[in-house]
């Protein structure tokens, strides 16, 4: 369901059918009302009573609320990353910038692209070597990746989204703490101003119709 979600293919403010989801997946309606209940946890989906569960709405704000908590998360991530360096973490984001080159083609789709993207960061969250960063991160992936999936893109050329983090593979190798944190500061400030740019174009068109 969350893929689902994430996807588009389930809108905001849709309802999640326990029954018609239950019938797709071959199973009972208890393991598809517990999975709702996690995607509640998790920020996609909220719960009316004697309603069940609807994909929940997003606002500006929440945008900003949830940009701002990455920020505080991944400038955290990084300055534990410079002190924690090594072989196996350079070896694993280079080849995800490479994955985000090679991913950053008109026949790869955006749900592609954005999880590409997810996965440096996640990377990042698990060199840091501290695993609550990472728990908090997941559930702010997947937050993130509904929100640009809402808008449909991120950049006119997927390969900005390569580009937007060699900044800060480039000052993690050099192990320079200061250059790091501009880096993801940067990085995330320009992601938040395009999301809520396109997401506030997208509400105009909407009320305009």
């Amino acid at each position: 369901m969350s893929k689902a979600i994430v996807s588009g293919k389930l809108a905001p403010g849709a309802r999640l059918s326990e029954s018609v989801v239950a019938r797709e997946l071959g199973v009972s309606r208890a393991p598809v009302r517990e999975a709702a209940r996690l995607l509640e946890s998790s920020g996609l989906v909220r719960s009316e009573p004697n309603r069940g569960f609807f994909v929940r709405q997003v606002s500006i704000k929440a945008l900003n609320d949830l940009y701002e908590l990455r920020l505080a998360i991944e400038t955290a991530v990084v300055e534990r990353l410079v002190q924690n360096w090594n072989d196996e973490i350079e070896e694993a984001l280079s080849a995800q910038v490479a994955e985000l080159h090679r991913v950053a083609t008109e026949e790869a789709d955006i749900f592609t692209q954005v999880e590409a993207d997810m996965q440096f960061h996640r990377l990042m969250c698990t060199g840091s070597d501290n695993p609550k960063f990472l728990q908090v991160f997941e559930q702010v992936a997947i937050e993130t990746e509904f929100s640009i999936m809402l808008i449909g893109q991120l950049y006119d050329d997927p390969t900005r989204i390569a580009e937007t983090h060699e900044p800060i593979l480039e000052a993690l190798r050099a192990r320079d703490a200061t250059k790091a944190v501009s880096a993801i500061r940067y990085h995330i400030s320009e992601a938040q101003r395009i999301v809520i740019d396109q997401f506030r174009l997208l509400e105009e068109g909407k009320t305009s119709t």
